[in-house]
């Protein structure tokens, strides 16, 4: 069973890394492709393409200017431990231990607008770009344009390598979207975590999306599987309804949160 999760906004580092294992990511070729796009941007475009503020894309053009193809130690750090934000709050990654990191190299993967599909040990140099951004480029009008089938061919490459064919989709819908969901030779596994609130079970953002995180964390720590066995997620107070869910879509409902 292979994963999928959403990058985050927030970086970190700052930060020593809990461990000094890394790889290198597989596509910086496509990276770089964009980065050099990118620097062709002054501040005051990159701001109105990422809707962002001045101060903010500043750091990002600074960001680009500054991104080299020789990844190290020292101007990187792992994906799963730079990355911060809700998602990453649920893994914890900095309470993993050695087993940990090597299940969830082989099972986790993380979707980039950047990178486009980053090993959780991958050295990955700071940025600021979401799928979703709509940057014109050679290939297309945006990003999932640019990636196309490529992200397919390469989540289908690490499903070979499970022994299986079943990708359990923690991302978000943006992220998700980057996947070609027809063509890709898997199982998918959606997910949905809801909480209660006013009598109504709701979709509230940053619940679900430590969920999400939690969830993998989950996997990881207990060496999952079998897709069957994802039903036993019960973290801070989350339970399994069949009553909501369907053959390829597992909903947790919870009554009272406990974050």
């Amino acid at each position: 069973m292979l994963m999928v999760i959403s990058p985050a906004k927030t970086l970190d580092y700052s930060s020593a890394p809990v461990t000094e294992r890394h790889t290198l990511p597989e596509h910086l070729d496509h990276a770089a492709e964009l980065v050099a796009q990118l620097r062709e941007l002054s501040p005051a475009q990159i701001a109105q393409l990422m809707s962002l503020s001045d101060k903010l894309a500043g750091l990002n053009a600074a960001r680009y200017a500054e991104w080299s193809l020789a990844f190290t130690p020292a101007n990187a750090k792992q994906a799963l431990l730079a990355f911060r934000g809700d998602v990453y709050t649920g893994l914890d990654a900095d309470s993993f231990d050695a087993d940990d990191f090597d299940f969830a190299q082989q099972h986790l993967r993380i979707l980039s607008g950047l990178y486009g599909v980053l090993r959780p040990l991958d050295l990955m140099q700071a940025y600021r770009l979401e799928m979703g951004t709509k940057l014109a480029n050679p290939r297309g009008k945006d990003l999932y344009a640019f990636w196309g089938e490529r992200i397919n061919a390469w989540l289908d490459a690490a499903l070979d390598a499970q022994g299986d064919r079943v990708l359990l989709n923690l991302a978000s819908n943006e992220y998700f979207s980057a996947v070609r969901r027809k063509t890709l030779d898997a199982r998918i596994l959606d997910t949905e975590f809801r909480d209660l609130k006013n009598g109504q079970y709701k979709i509230i953002s940053f619940h679900a999306k430590k969920a999400r995180g939690l969830m993998a964390r989950y996997v990881i720590k207990h060496r999952l599987r079998a897709p069957e066995a994802l039903k036993g997620f019960d973290l801070v107070g989350y339970r399994y309804s069949a009553e909501h869910s369907g053959a390829d879509k597992l909903v947790f409902l919870r009554e009272h949160g406990e974050d």
